[in-house]
């Protein structure tokens, strides 16, 4: 008879050569972690043990055309703290009496993501010399805090040429995942606009680092290493910051001016000036304005908001090549070449003007901005006093011979896309053609069809025609370097350390339009009579440098009229070319051209006195 131990015998054996197999498993587990894999296992260790984090470096500074400054950096005192900091919150309470800042901003802050795991947060940049000498004096009282050099951007200038310089911030989630910027991580401060943001590569400089050992709850025990971080290098623009000043203020003194005219809406708009030869951008007004400083040590939510209201009228943005506007009668001098160009009209052709033009019928008549007319009109005649009863006949003859010879003509010009300046944020404005205005009324068949008063609305610079500033004023340099459109671009050089040149910018064609030379003396002939005897005269009245250039008076639907004015001098050897835009600012020849004026007697150093006229115009 079996006996009961019998019976658990032979399941203590199979439970016997089970614990086995586990135990063998085991030990083989355990030769396979020490032996076979003991190398990467002690690496990882020793990984978790050693931190690094990399440290930021100065960026390069930003100069004039003549090496003067007009962005470089102070060093300056940083408050500090280790993320871990934020779990003593008497120490956070302690620490926001001393520098000033609220808790939840320090707590914010200590608790960013925005940060490399170890990296110290920082907590408020520039601190008076006695804050930073209290904390390193009762440095135990403040575990995980630390105050430290670093570099601030610093624009001598103040807000000048901020649209062309740009600010810096915290690269963004969005710039992250785009991989626009390979080498960055989370924190980094990067160019977030302007110069700043177009060759942050260059200015960035190479990241320094510093190696950490740390416990097995992750906090710093010591800092075993450092390299210290390289300098970005520093870049040379074409801006001249004398002009540029003059600039700005040309811009302030037409917006006062036009409300001075009774045109009070007028708070915004643009002044651009151009090498006519190379395309360097000699300077670049855009108003309102903002000061780029307000973006060091990160922005507050209050005047991120001003920035962006519709009510300050985005200062952030550059109307220079953000913005584009109807060209009114500036265009006239585009549309007088193509009609030269394609021998629609000769120097010679003259049309009447009655004031009531009526050549698509009596019921799709149009008038001319001077109602009594201006009889029978030349080119040079209808050009000096911007007759639109002219050019609506030259609209006219565009229409009837079919094609879009007009049309084309405006984009060998270099209207309708982008210039590709070596700024972002440029748009390309627009030259309407058959195609466009198909698409665009894809949903209204009947609004489909181009009729003749799209190419005559076009002649006069309005339709739904749109030039950039910067267009405008490259559109004019290539009118006065004898056909040549020329990339427009900011940049000058990039600085070796010993202050040369390493890189140069050159000068890139973008397009010959083959502009006959007689066309040309024939177009800049009437361009002058406009500043001698014409709808500018008034703002160029004793002058000493004689000026090639065109008025020009905009009507926007539901808004005051913008002023514009567009020109390039001296007229018989060009050397610059200005577009100034203002916005709701009244007549292109009493508020814009006076400005364009202002910014010439600074190129030839010609005394100014404020010009006060009546000049009108479309």
């Amino acid at each position: 008879m079996t006996t009961f131990r019998q019976l658990l015998k032979g399941r203590f054996a199979v439970l016997g050569v089970v614990v086995l197999v586990m135990l063998g498993s085991l030990a083989v587990r355990l030769w396979g972690m020490q032996v076979l894999s003991g190398g990467s296992f002690a690496a990882a260790a020793e990984d978790n043990r050693i931190r690094e984090v990399s440290l930021p470096a100065a960026r390069g500074r930003i100069l004039d055309v003549k090496g003067r400054p007009l962005v470089t950096n102070r060093p300056v005192m940083a408050v500090t703290a280790q993320a871990t900091v934020s779990e003593d919150t008497t120490l956070v309470a302690q620490l926001a009496s001393v520098i000033g800042v609220p808790v939840d901003e320090i707590t914010k802050r200590l608790s960013s993501y925005k940060a490399e795991r170890l990296a110290p947060r920082i907590l408020k940049v520039d601190v008076p010399m006695q804050t930073a000498s209290f904390l390193a004096e009762h440095s135990a009282d403040f575990p995980g805090v630390a105050v430290e050099e670093s570099a601030v951007r610093v624009y001598p200038g103040g807000s000048l040429a901020a649209h062309v310089l740009g600010y810096t911030g915290e690269i963004s989630e969005t710039q992250l995942a785009a991989n626009a910027l390979p080498d960055a991580r989370i924190g980094d401060v990067v160019g977030k606009s302007g110069v700043e943001s177009s060759y942050d590569k260059v200015l960035q400089g190479e990241k320094g680092f510093r190696r950490f050992e740390v416990d097995n709850q992750g906090r710093v025990r010591t800092v075993l290493a450092e390299g210290a971080p390289r300098a970005g290098k520093d870049i040379r623009l074409t801006i001249n910051k004398d002009v540029q000043a003059v600039a700005e203020k040309a811009l302030s003194d037409a917006i006062a001016e036009a409300h001075r005219q009774g045109f009070t809406n007028a708070h915004a708009g643009s002044a651009v000036v151009l090498d006519v030869k190379t395309g360097a951008v000699i300077a670049m007004a855009s108003a309102p304005t903002y000061d780029p400083s307000v973006f060091l040590g990160g922005i507050s939510d209050a005047d991120w908001a001003m920035l962006n209201k519709k009510s300050s009228e985005y200062p952030l943005n550059n109307r220079a090549i953000m913005a584009a506007y109807a060209p009114a009668s500036t265009f006239k001098a585009i549309v007088a070449m193509a009609g030269l160009q394609t021998r629609l009209i000769t120097p010679s052709t003259t049309f009447q003007c009655p004031g009531f033009w009526t050549g698509m019928g009596k019921q799709w008549g149009k008038w001319c901005w001077l109602h009594s007319g201006h009889g029978y009109v030349s080119l040079h005649k209808a050009i000096g006093q911007s007759c639109d009863g002219y050019f609506y006949n030259v609209g006219k003859k565009f229409y009837d011979a079919k094609g879009e010879k007009l049309q084309d003509f405006a984009r060998t010009m270099g209207l309708g896309a982008k210039l590709g300046i070596d700024l972002s944020g440029e748009v390309s404005g627009r030259v309407p053609d058959i195609a466009w205005k198909k698409a665009y009324n894809k949903n209204y068949p009947e609004y489909q069809q181009w009729l003749p008063g799209d190419t005559v609305n076009m002649s006069i610079g309005q339709g739904d025609l749109l030039v950039t500033p910067l267009q405008l004023a490259s559109a004019y340099a290539t009118l006065g370097n004898g056909g040549t459109v020329v990339r427009p671009h900011v940049l000058s050089a990039v600085l070796a350390p010993d202050g040369s040149a390493s890189v140069e910018t050159s000068v890139t064609v973008i397009s010959d339009p083959k502009l006959s030379a007689t066309n040309l003396a024939t177009l800049r002939s009437a361009l002058v009579g406009v500043t001698t005897t014409g709808t500018g005269r008034g703002s160029f009245v004793g002058f000493p440098i004689s000026v090639a250039g065109k008025t020009g008076t905009a009507q926007v639907n539901g808004k005051d009229d913008y002023a514009l004015f567009a020109c390039y001098a001296p007229a018989a050897a060009p050397k610059y070319a200005i577009a100034v835009i203002v916005e709701q600012g009244g007549h292109g020849g009493s508020v814009a051209a006076p400005a364009a004026r202002q910014i010439m007697s600074k190129l030839f150093g010609v005394k100014y006195k404020t010009i006060h006229t009546t000049d009108v115009s479309r």
